[in-house]
C-alpha cells in the first residue's frame, strides 16, 4: 500500500484458522463473542490505568461520509473507536471515567428507531450497548449535552484526540467553557486536553494474540486472492480483470479491501501508487499486484510481481532475484532487539550491491549507500507498522533513535526497483521493469512469523503456478 518515502521515514489451512478463529470465540459478523469482549474490556483497562483517575477519556465514532448526492460511502468505524468498543454503528461517542462507581465505561448511542432500521438496518440502541458491547451505562446521543458536561465535573484531564473531528472538537469546546462559566459556583473543571492518540497509540502498536489471530486470517485471504490473480493473469486480459479476481477472494470470504488495489502492467508497474487498473496486460510484460484485504477491522498488506505470460525474461528475472533477496534479507532483520531501520538498511544493502551487479550503478557499495545513489530506482522505504489500519499507528522514532523491535509489533517488508522507460544510462532491455515484493511480519519472542507466506514468491514457485493454470 501507500509507500513511505525514502527521505522520510507460516501460513495454516483455511480449516484449522477458521477453527481456531471459533475456539477463541470470535464471530464471523455481529454480535461480539465472549473472547472479543473480554479483549475490548483489557483494553480499555489498560488505557484507563495510564490514563490516571482524576481524568475522562472522550472517543467519537467515525461520521458518515457523503459519497455523491444523497448516497454515503460504505460506513467504516474510527480506528481508534473501534479497539476500544468494538462498537460498529456511526453517531456513537464512548467515555472512559477511570474509578467511578457508577460505570467507568459508557457509550451514547442511536436510539432504537423502528422506521429508520426499515431502512439503514437494526440499531443496538442503549440496552444492546450494554446487553451485547459490554458497556457499563449507554444513553441516547441526542442526551449527551444535558449528560456529558456532568461527567467532565471534577477532572483535571480530558484525554481526547483534538483535530480528527473538527466538528466534534467545537463540542469538546463548547462544554469544557460551559462548565467554566460556572466554576465560580464551586464546580471542578478540566485543567488540560491530553492527546488521546499519544497513550492509545502506544497501545494499538503491540498486537494480542486474538489480534494476531485475526491478523493471521486477514493474510491469509489476501494470499488467496494473490493465488488467485497469478492463475488468471494472461495476455490480452485487463487490469482491472485482475483487481476482479482479488475483490471475488475478499468477499467470498466477508472481507473488504484494506485500500484501493494497485494492479500495474508493464510501464504501469514503475508507477508506486498507480490506480487506474485499466489498461490491457501484454505479453512480455511484468504485472504488479499491491492488494490487501481488511477483515474484521485488520488489515493485510502484499505485493507480487510476475510475468504476464507467466515466463521471466533473462532481466526480469535479474532484477526480481535482487529484490526477493533483498525482501529476504529484511525479513531476517525482524527480531526482538533489533531496531525498526535495520531491515531497511539490510534491503539497501542488496538492492544496491544488485544494481552494481547489473551495471545500473557504478562505484563502490558502501559509498553508494551512503550518497543514497539506489534511491534512483528504490525510493521509498522498507515497511511501515500494519494493524487495525494499514499503515497502522505507532511511533518509528523515540527521540532521535530508531524504535526497538518488540514481540507482538506487525510490520511490512517491501523492498523494490522500478525501472521506468527513458531512464538515463539504462539499456533498454531493462526498461518498464518494476518489481516490489511485500510481506507482512509479525515479531515474535524467537524472531519473526510471515504471515503472508500462503503467497508464492520465488521465480520457480511462481512460474509452475501460472503454468498450471
Amino acid at each position: 500500500m501507500k509507500l513511505q518515502e525514502e527521505a522520510l521515514l507460516p501460513a495454516r489451512s483455511a480449516a484449522s484458522l477458521s477453527g481456531s478463529l471459533r475456539l477463541a470465540g470470535i464471530p464471523d459478523a455481529g454480535k461480539l463473542g465472549a473472547a472479543l469482549r473480554t479483549e475490548f474490556a483489557r483494553r480499555r483497562r489498560q488505557l484507563m490505568r495510564l490514563m490516571g483517575r482524576d481524568s475522562i477519556a472522550i472517543v467519537p465514532s467515525a461520521p458518515v461520509r457523503q459519497r455523491n448526492n444523497d448516497v454515503d460511502y460504505a460506513y467504516r468505524q474510527d480506528s481508534d473507536f473501534h479497539y476500544l468498543t468494538g462498537f460498529g454503528e456511526p453517531e456513537s461517542v464512548a467515555v472512559l471515567i477511570p474509578g467511578r462507581e457508577q460505570a467507568e465505561y459508557i457509550l451514547f448511542v442511536r436510539d432504537r428507531d423502528p422506521k429508520r432500521e426499515m431502512w439503514d438496518g437494526r440499531r443496538a440502541g442503549p440496552q444492546g450497548a450494554t446487553r451485547e458491547y459490554g458497556a457499563d451505562d449507554a444513553f441516547p446521543i441526542t442526551d449527551i449535552d444535558e449528560i456529558l458536561p456532568g461527567l467532565l465535573e471534577d477532572h483535571t484531564k480530558v484525554f481526547y484526540a483534538m483535530g480528527v473531528y473538527p466538528d466534534f472538537d467545537q463540542r469538546i469546546v463548547s462544554w469544557v467553557n460551559g462548565l467554566r462559566t460556572q466554576s465560580s459556583h464551586g464546580r471542578n473543571l478540566p485543567q488540560e486536553i491530553v492527546a488521546l492518540n499519544h497513550v492509545l497509540h502506544d497501545m494499538r502498536l503491540y498486537k494480542s494474540r486474538t489480534e494476531i489471530e485475526l491478523m493471521r486470517e486477514s493474510a491469509r485471504i489476501a494470499a488467496n486472492a494473490h493465488v488467485r490473480a497469478m492463475r488468471f493473469c494472461r495476455p490480452g486480459r485487463q487490469e482491472y480483470e485482475v483487481m476482479a479476481e482479488l475483490l471475488h477472494e475478499f468477499r467470498r470470504h466477508n472481507a473488504d479491501i484494506s485500500y484501493h488495489p494497485i494492479v500495474g502492467s508493464g510501464p504501469n508497474s514503475c508507477v508506486l501508487h498507480y490506480g487506474d487498473n485499466n489498461q490491457t496486460l501484454s505479453d512480455g510484460d511484468l504485472l504488479l499486484v499491491d492488494a490487501g484485504c481488511e477483515y474484521e477491522c485488520y488489515a493485510s498488506d502484499i505485493t507480487r510481481t510476475y510475468p504476464v505470460n507467466g515466463r521471466f525474461t533473462p532481466e526480469q528475472r535479474a532484477v526480481y532475484e535482487i529484490v526477493l533477496e533483498a525482501n529476504r534479507a529484511a525479513i531476517a532483520q525482524v527480531r526482538p532487539g533489533n531496531h525498526w531501520d535495520d531491515p531497511h538498511l539490510a534491503a539497501v544493502k542488496v538492492v544496491t550491491q544488485g544494481l552494481v551487479k547489473l551495471g545500473l550503478l557504478k562505484g563502490r557499495v558502501a559509498k553508494l549507500e551512503r550518497d543514497g545513489a539506489y534511491r534512483r530506482f528504490f525510493m521509498h522505504r522498507t515497511g511501515h507498522w500494519l494493524g487495525i489500519d494499514v499503515h497502522d499507528v505507532g511511533d518509528y522514532k523515540i527521540g532521535d533513535a530508531w524504535r526497538v523491535l518488540e514481540p507482538g509489533m506487525v510490520m511490512t517488508i517491501e523492498p523494490g526497483i522500478y525501472i521506468p522507460a527513458g531512464s538515463r544510462g539504462v539499456p533498454k532491455r531493462f526498461h518498464n521493469i518494476g518489481v516490489r515484493i511485500e510481506d507482512d511480519v509479525v515479531v515474535t519472542k524467537s524472531g519473526a512469523e510471515v504471515l503472508t507466506a500462503g503467497a508464492p514468491k520465488s521465480v520457480d514457485e511462481i512460474e509452475a503456478l501460472m503454468a498450471a493454470g
